[in-house]
């Protein structure tokens, strides 16, 4: 891809987070260095957010010719008050913009306005766990594809829901100028790492964290923000005031797996995306916290994992 156009497409009832969150990666690509020129495009005058807040000087549809280059994302809607009365006034622009052989993705929910605009026809595709068998049963010349972050095919691509599409705008990011980059960019957004789209939706950095423990929370966030250190159950446990034996038996209970197996996960998710960039396999083994770049080396050859430089 070559484009520095993204053009965002605004249902009424728009989910905002499935808005700003890929917005906010594109914007942060300009203060990083990597300008891209943000359009904002709706059939409806004055679109308003599912939550309520109201949006001006969004552009007429007409008013944007789409080309090849450019990247449309259409995001997420409230479903319920989806108004498909109102299919005439945007999917014809709709299926112009993927005549151009456009990018367009969707983001949520809005793979339903993707699948309505016949866009979606034989591709294979995704969108939120919640909507994804109403999606195959409305839309049955579809294959759905369970439980991912996002689904390429093509030029179409459909995210899951919600803070997927920062992660697929940081994979538009990366696939324009590089891993390195869109790792610059995460950071900058405090976001810890792009994940891929193969990943499940409950991925690791989601995953073991659906419970409401406030001290495991904790717990997790600091192996999260230091895998590169040593981690010792003693000092994590005085972190949150708690013995260690304590905490090794609530972390399991809460989590469902060991402090060791969830360290050990997260440090093999960030060396699998820091081996993406050009550093060396020593530098990652050790911002990731391996005792040796023999050991990521093994890991390496055990999962299979992507490299270039050991």
């Amino acid at each position: 891809m070559s484009a520095n156009r993204v053009i965002f497409f605004i249902f009424d009832s728009v989910h905002l987070l499935d808005l700003a969150g890929a917005v906010t990666v594109f914007y942060e690509s300009g203060c990083c260095g990597n300008n891209y020129d943000i359009r904002y495009v709706s059939p409806y005058r004055n679109p308003a957010t599912s939550s309520g807040l109201g949006f001006s000087n969004v552009e007429p549809l007409h008013s944007i010719i789409v080309n090849k280059d450019d990247i449309v994302i259409v995001a997420g809607m409230e479903i319920k008050k989806w108004d498909r009365a109102d299919d005439h006034l945007w999917i014809p622009w709709l299926q112009d913009a993927a005549a151009t052989g456009a990018t367009i993705s969707s983001i949520c929910t809005a793979a339903f306005a993707l699948a309505a605009a016949g866009l979606l026809n034989g591709h294979n595709c995704t969108t939120h766990w919640a909507w994804t068998a109403a999606l195959q049963r409305e839309y049955p010349r579809l294959k759905v594809i369970e439980n991912k972050l996002f689904v390429q095919s093509g030029r179409i691509f459909t995210s899951a829901g919600i803070a997927t599409g920062i992660d697929l705008a940081l994979y538009f990011i990366e696939e324009q100028h590089g891993a390195a980059f869109a790792c610059v960019v995460a950071k900058d957004m405090v976001v810890y790492m792009r994940r891929d789209g193969t990943e499940a939706q409950n991925s690791i950095y989601l995953q073991n964290r659906q419970h409401i423990n406030h001290p495991i929370h904790m717990v997790q966030d600091h192996i999260t923000k230091h895998l590169h250190d040593k981690l010792i159950i003693d000092e994590l446990a005085q972190l949150v005031f708690i013995s260690p034996r304590n905490l090794t038996r609530l972390f399991k209970s809460v989590t469902g797996i060991t402090i060791g197996q969830y360290i050990q996960s997260l440090r093999q998710e960030k060396a699998k995306q820091l081996l993406k960039t050009n550093h060396k396999v020593a530098w990652v083994a050790k911002e990731c916290g391996f005792s040796s770049p023999a050991q990521l080396r093994r890991i390496i050859k055990k999962n299979n994992i992507d490299h270039d430089h050991c």
